[in-house]
């Protein structure tokens, strides 16, 4: 999985934006951010998870999620390896996090187009 796989994903999902902060990019929707492309460095990006997604998902798959350090991944904030991620996994991640943080109207409409 490349950085601009990543990116293309994250920006495929209802009202996303790109932004940065900190010299990372990273993706919002209604102005919260839900990914964070290149933190630590340009292997990895970030998805905000809750605690317990991020338990589910380090547990499942330790090669491609870990906690971020310190007290971020304390509260959910979990690193991508990816490299090792495939598309479904990525979609799947991203999805939730995005989920996290998008307004609940937009949830709405989400949880609409899928069934």
């Amino acid at each position: 999985m490349s950085s601009n796989h990543f990116r293309r994903v994250a920006l495929a999902l209802p009202g996303a934006v790109e932004g940065s902060h900190q010299g990372h990019a990273d993706f919002r929707v209604g102005k919260r951010i839900f990914a964070t492309l290149g933190y630590p460095d340009d292997k990895w990006g970030v998805v905000k998870l809750t605690p317990e997604q991020q338990s589910v998902l380090v547990e499942a798959e330790p090669e491609i999620f870990r906690p971020v350090p310190g007290g971020w991944g304390k509260h959910g904030n979990t690193n991508v390896r990816l490299a090792k991620a495939d598309a479904a996994t990525l979609r799947s991640a991203l999805g939730m996090a995005w989920n996290n943080v998008a307004p609940k109207a937009s949830t709405k409409r989400r949880a609409t187009k899928q069934h």
